[in-house]
């Protein structure tokens, strides 16, 4: 289902999709958890469905794996911080944008590791999730609008880019491209 780490951004997908959701009440948020569950379903059986055996092929043992665990681990250490930060400040709207901000930028090396200019697309649109869930929180938005703002858009980013790999990877292997 982690093919080609469309499981990965199909469930961090979801994630910022609830976090969306949280600004919403009653039977409208409970529509719209349906609805990402949804999308975050589809988008894993069209990976397994779709995507050629190879692309879930085993993470390599090599230099590859130890950068990648080493900008991951990079990532989620700074998102401690930020969270333990922004909660002691008494600003923890602001963990949402800053988050989003870390993980977009933690695409820029991933980029490079795996070969994948295209990851530079998500990075960007995350930082841009980032920076508007901060303009609004600037501009005394509510905290709920921080949320919606940052999860909607981060949402969509990941999903879309899951929906990219599928399509791009199947259609790839349909005309026999490696790579």
């Amino acid at each position: 289902m982690f093919k080609s780490g469309v499981g990965f951004l199909a469930l961090f997908g979801l994630g910022w999709w609830l976090l969306a959701t949280s600004a919403l009440g009653g039977a409208a948020r409970l529509i719209a958890v349906g609805a990402g569950c949804l999308v975050t379903v589809g988008l894993m059986l069209a990976a397994h469905r779709l995507l050629p055996a190879s692309a879930g092929a085993p993470f390599p043992a090599d230099r590859r794996r130890r950068r990648f665990n080493q900008i991951n681990g990079l990532q989620w250490l700074v998102i401690i911080v930020i969270a333990v930060v922004c909660s002691r400040a008494g600003v923890p709207v602001l963990i949402p944008p800053l988050v989003a901000l870390v993980v977009g930028l933690h695409f820029l090396p991933l980029a490079a590791v795996f070969g994948q200019p295209r990851l530079r697309v998500p990075a960007a649109l995350l930082v841009a999730a980032g920076l508007a869930g901060a303009a609004v929180w600037l501009a005394d938005g509510p905290d709920r609008a921080v949320r919606f703002t940052v999860g909607l858009i981060s949402a969509l980013c990941l999903w879309g880019t899951a929906l990219w790999t599928v399509t791009g990877t199947a259609s790839a292997a349909r005309r026999g491209v490696t790579g």
